[in-house]
């Protein structure tokens, strides 16, 4: 008996711990399941004052091996439109590539470098009251950067 009293004891503390350290979307806002070949990722941004100064830059990928040359991915970064909520999330079908430049790199090691879609740059306005929802293929990853504007600001001139 009091096995069974220590087993339920330790069993529901680490059900606790897995919840409360298992970030997770609103359940409230029926965001799509993953296709069976994509992942869902999610960013989740703290609450910062004077939010409208930041941009949120998504850089979608893969870590992979590397020569000297310059690396890249072409896709397209999609929004959609979470129907009745008004809530965007994004999209990415198919990362196509690796293409790279084509220098010669003798005599160099290859280096594991995260790789990223290149396009029109992916900022966002940061908005830490939403998550970022990305859907992408399974095997890519989501790293993203926080911007910040500086306090200087300059005049146009008037030509």
């Amino acid at each position: 008996m009091r096995k069974l009293k220590l087993f339920n004891l330790l069993f529901c503390m680490g059900a606790v711990a897995f919840n409360v350290n298992a970030a997770s979307l609103d359940p409230k806002v029926p965001y799509p399941a993953a296709k069976p070949d994509q992942a869902r990722q999610v960013i989740h941004l703290p609450e910062v004052p004077q939010e409208e100064n930041l941009k949120v830059q998504l850089m979608v990928g893969k870590t992979m091996k590397v020569d000297c040359n310059k690396h890249a991915f072409g896709g397209e970064l999609v929004e959609h439109n979470l129907e009745g909520w008004g809530y965007p999330y994004y999209s990415i079908e198919k990362l196509n590539g690796p293409m790279a430049t084509l220098m010669a790199c003798p005599n160099q090691e290859q280096t594991e470098e995260f790789v990223q879609l290149r396009g029109p740059d992916f900022f966002l306005d940061y908005n830490s009251r939403l998550p970022i929802v990305v859907y992408t293929p399974a095997d890519a990853e989501v790293k993203y950067r926080i911007w910040q504007a500086g306090y200087r600001v300059e005049d146009a001139v008037k030509e």
